[in-house]
């Protein structure tokens, strides 16, 4: 065993594939419908670092593989969450309100007991740190205790249980995530035969409805006319019969205020007009809105809906294309080939990662994660992770800055942000295994031990009780959430997995991690000062 751990000791690069292989294997075992996914790389990493401490052997996979692990991972969850994350923002002020309330309830519980159990200051504060799984508070704790060593065995105690304590909170949310009234809304296309005209026109009954229904085929006159594309300008006469797509619940209303549903299926007859669902690979219209692309005028086109990852909307004159995005188009047969071209309608789509603005991009987050927070006496960043969170933030809801496109293909964005964790969760799992084994000779394991978990259990069951009673926040969101106030890839990692990599996840995981990022470095800093 010796002679294996000291050729993987030679062999760092050896030591991290390994790690990410055979944890991603054991990460797919499933017992009753449930597995640890990603987060099985940290415990295969956590438990050979602590053999190889045990032995007497350092095993470690070079810092820098861990933070390009991390960093990319982060700038990769902004960059598809960002366009949503500011849309969202001014209405889940609350939310991040009641998280900043919860972490600083936490703290009081690690001052609090931590005192009862006899622990000093800076083991209190690196507590605390490894309860709520935050390196960078963990840095801000030993700084202002000027102690390493305590604040970093208290980490180390209390990391495991912050990890594998959030995930039992976020698969119990999860299992109720079936009674979402957030969840995204079956579409579907219905023909209405139109026996009550109002008067108004195709644009003016979409921005009625908030343009979340589309209009795509219309057919005026007799029976045997050939369907056209519906236009803005067209206005609805008895006797039309109207293609409508949508929410079934809204079509249900449009049915009821035009007449009734027609038995005629207007998409079956292709005399004049075609429908196409293309791939958006171009990056001349990626970061654009579908206004800008002005198809209505230029092509008489009409795009209903938008699939990106594996979840289908209405498209509206809003909507931001993105490289990847697949568009379902209905318009004139002699037009289609121009819009082709115009979108790209290439698969290099779906696997276009934007180097250019991956590379600057990420760039600029490192530099933003070095800039020192105005806190007096106490010299704190917010770190890497959180500055490449927030630019991938920023250029997500820019889409597009003059002629570049700011925008990443959704697949391969979610391909670089699984390798990035896997990469950070083997990297942090050999340190903390490491440390572990230091920890438990201490002889103050057990009172670290119990007060981590407090912390833990204080800050992930009291985020559920907000999240769920106080702001009524739909279970698969309140996971992302609760992962990003623990700013816990691994957690982020199996919501992912046990959704089917739902978008509201990762929402609710970008939606507070900066906050609670920014929080728990500060309150590190005065837990390790008092």
């Amino acid at each position: 065993m010796d002679a294996v751990l000291s050729l993987l000791v030679e062999q760092p690069v050896l030591l991290l594939v390994l790690l990410v292989g055979i944890g991603a294997a054991i990460g797919h075992i499933r017992v009753r419908g449930v597995g640890l996914g990603a987060a099985a790389v940290l415990f295969c990493a956590l438990l050979l670092g602590a053999l190889g401490a045990s032995r007497e052997i350092d095993l470690e996979v070079p810092h820098a593989f861990g933070t390009l692990g991390l960093t990319l991972f982060t700038f990769t969850v902004g960059i598809v969450s960002g366009a949503e994350f500011f849309a969202s923002l001014r209405r889940s002020l609350k939310v991040i309100g009641w998280m900043i309330v919860v972490v600083a309830a936490g703290a009081g519980v690690a001052v609090g007991l931590g005192r009862l159990l006899d622990l000093s200051t800076a083991t209190i504060a690196g507590t605390f740190a490894g309860a709520l799984t935050n390196t960078p508070a963990l840095a801000a704790a030993r700084d202002a205790a000027g102690d390493d060593a305590a604040p970093t065995v208290g980490y180390a105690v209390a990391y495991v249980f912050g990890v594998v304590g959030v995930l039992i909170v976020a698969h119990l949310t999860l299992r109720s995530r079936g009674n979402d009234t957030d969840a995204p809304p079956e579409l579907v296309e219905r023909a209405v035969r139109v026996e009550f005209a109002s008067g108004q026109s195709v644009r003016e009954l979409t921005e009625l409805y908030g343009e979340r229904i589309a209009f795509s085929r219309l057919r005026s006159g007799s029976e045997d006319a050939a369907p056209r594309t519906a236009l803005d300008d067209d206005v609805l006469v008895v006797g039309d019969v109207v293609t409508v797509v949508g929410p079934e619940r809204l079509v249900e209303e449009i049915v009821a205020a035009l007449g009734h549903v027609s038995s005629h299926q207007l998409r079956q007859d292709g005399r004049v007009v075609a429908m196409r669902r293309i791939t958006v690979s171009s990056t001349k219209v990626a970061g654009r809105t579908l206004e800008e692309l002005e198809l209505h005028s230029r092509y008489g086109a009409v795009v209903t809906r938008l699939r990106r990852g594996d979840v289908d909307e209405v498209a509206n004159s809003r909507t931001v294309l993105r490289l990847g995005d697949r568009v379902r188009i209905v318009a004139p047969r002699g037009h289609m080939g121009a819009i082709t071209t115009l979108l790209g309608d290439s698969t290099r789509g779906f696997s276009d990662i934007n180097p250019a603005v991956l590379g600057l991009g990420m760039a600029l987050g490192v530099l933003l994660g070095l800039v020192v927070l105005p806190i007096p006496g106490v010299h704190v960043t917010i770190g890497a992770a959180a500055g490449t969170l927030v630019m991938g933030l920023v250029l997500g809801r820019l889409g597009r800055v003059g002629p570049f496109s700011t925008s990443m293909s959704f697949t391969a964005a979610q391909a670089l942000s699984e390798l990035g964790l896997l990469i950070f969760l083997a990297q942090a799992g050999l340190v903390a295994g490491g440390q572990v084994a230091p920890a438990f000779a201490s002889g103050e394991w057990l009172r670290i031990l119990a007060l981590g978990a407090a912390v833990t259990t204080t800050v992930a069951v009291g985020l559920w009780c907000v999240l769920r009673r106080l702001c009524h926040v739909g279970a698969t969101t309140a996971s992302g959430m609760i992962a990003g106030t623990q700013t816990q890839p691994a957690v982020l990692a199996f919501a992912n997995v046990r959704t089917g990599f739902d978008p509201r996840v990762a929402l609710g995981y970008a939606l507070v991690y900066p906050a609670a990022m920014i929080v728990k470095i500060v309150a590190g800093g005065i837990l390790g000062s008092l």
